[in-house]
């Protein structure tokens, strides 16, 4: 006899409504929790932006050679769709500027809606969200951008991000779903400057020009990036978390917190409260740092739960994006591994004892609420979790990874 989804959901159900928690109320909130898949772990961060000197240009630092990547946008477009047969739940796409269409070189700061209209398309038709990202890495004028001393380089990147945000509330008009457009420059610095407030100064400047045009908010929600390291700006960042949390605060604008952005030892969960106090709305890229900000496929880690019940919390006021990179591994199957693990944390909030919870902590009885917070721990989740995979239609337990496999082995192996 099989593993019957449907009788282990009735009695985890009833486990469940021991503790108060209505695991149907569950997973109705869940289904209203858009998960955003990030275009680029699909071909190694390449893009396929056009070089004068022909072929595409693009790309960002990726570890692995797995074969199988994708090499043309409509192979892209082919991995995200399969893939999304293994996601249950509402689903967005995010691209980044060098994800265009054209049959010539376009400049950065000339990219224009008409270049992504066949990605608006294509969402149309697979009924997504698309969410946008500048790009302000892997080009000729991208050792330092919106910070550069050098007023012409500046002005370039400065028309990018403009151009960024009219594409974005672009996306949000055609779809009729909100884009969430976020900004991440790379400026920083090997060793420490010699002035660190002068390159602050002037990321100021640029953020206030580029912002001086207001959007629609209703089809846009705008997001700054911060960053504590990186490769090649090791000893300072520019956009450190301190300077766009001070210019998200004072501008009424979003930001965007990735989880592989800040130290090992920070928790972005316990983040999350303070800054809600602060600004309106939080968007998260979900990514795993492991001992430096290598955007690791996300995996179901205590910090990981501990963000999906912020999110639970507070999931009116928050964007879920995905943001890592992994091409030593088949990338559809990153990109689900992924996903899923987004949503399993985000369930885990929703089925969380508040009450409970909440009742032991205002009695001032925390031996209780400890022993609730861990007895959640061993709830049976997964039960849950493959429910809702047979509900939505998708494949629950290793049925997705056979085919996941067998993709790989009929399409991915046989792009050369």
């Amino acid at each position: 006899m099989g593993y019957d989804i449907k009788a282990a959901f009735e009695l985890s159900k009833e486990r469940y409504a021991e503790l108060g928690v209505d695991a149907e109320k569950a997973l109705s909130t869940l289904d209203k929790i858009p998960v955003s898949l990030h275009c680029w772990q699909g071909d190694d961060v390449g893009g396929f932006e056009l070089t004068e000197a022909g072929g595409t240009g693009g790309g960002i630092q990726a570890t692995g050679n797995h074969p199988g990547k994708a090499r043309t946008i409509a192979e892209l477009r082919q991995d995200l769709e399969e893939t999304m047969k293994y996601i249950p739940g509402p689903l967005k796409v995010n691209l980044h500027a060098i994800y265009l269409e054209c049959d010539k070189p376009v400049g950065r700061d000339e990219i224009k809606p008409e270049h992504f209209a066949g990605w608006v398309d294509w969402a149309k038709q697979n009924s997504l969200g698309l969410d946008f990202n500048g790009s302000f890495f892997a080009h000729p004028k991208s050792d330092l951008t919106l910070s550069s001393p050098d007023e012409n380089i500046r002005k370039f990147w400065i028309d990018h991000a403009i151009a960024s945000r009219n594409i974005a509330e672009y996306f949000g008009k055609e779809l009729g779903k909100r884009c969430a457009i976020n900004l991440w420059i790379p400026d920083g610095s090997k060793d420490v400057p010699a002035d660190l407030l002068a390159p602050r100064q002037r990321l100021l400047e640029s953020l206030d020009t580029i912002f001086a045009k207001k959007l629609d908010e209703s089809k846009v929600f705008e997001a700054m990036e911060c960053k504590l390291f990186g490769i090649g700006s090791e000893s300072y960042v520019v956009g450190s978390h301190e300077f766009y949390m001070g210019y998200a605060v004072k501008n009424n604008k979003g930001l965007c917190l990735d989880t592989g952005h800040f130290h090992p030892t920070e928790s972005v969960a316990d983040k999350i409260s303070s800054c809600l106090l602060f600004v309106d709305e939080i968007l998260l890229h979900l990514s795993r740092g492991v001992r430096w900000d290598s955007d690791h496929v996300l995996t179901l880690t205590e910090e990981v739960m501990a963000i999906g019940r912020e999110i639970a919390l507070h999931h009116e006021r928050m964007h879920v994006g995905l943001d890592f990179f992994d091409a030593s591994i088949n990338r559809p199957t990153a990109w689900a591994v992924g996903a899923r693990n987004a949503r399993k944390a985000i369930l885990y909030g929703l089925l969380m004892p508040k009450e409970k919870l909440a009742a032991a902590e205002n009695s001032g009885n925390f031996g209780a609420r400890l022993a609730l917070l861990e007895e959640s721990k061993t709830l049976p989740l997964g039960a849950i979790w493959d429910y809702y995979c047979l509900k939505n239609n998708i494949p629950a337990s290793n049925e997705w990874l056979d085919k996941a496999m067998k993709y790989e082995q009929d399409v991915l192996f046989k792009r050369s």
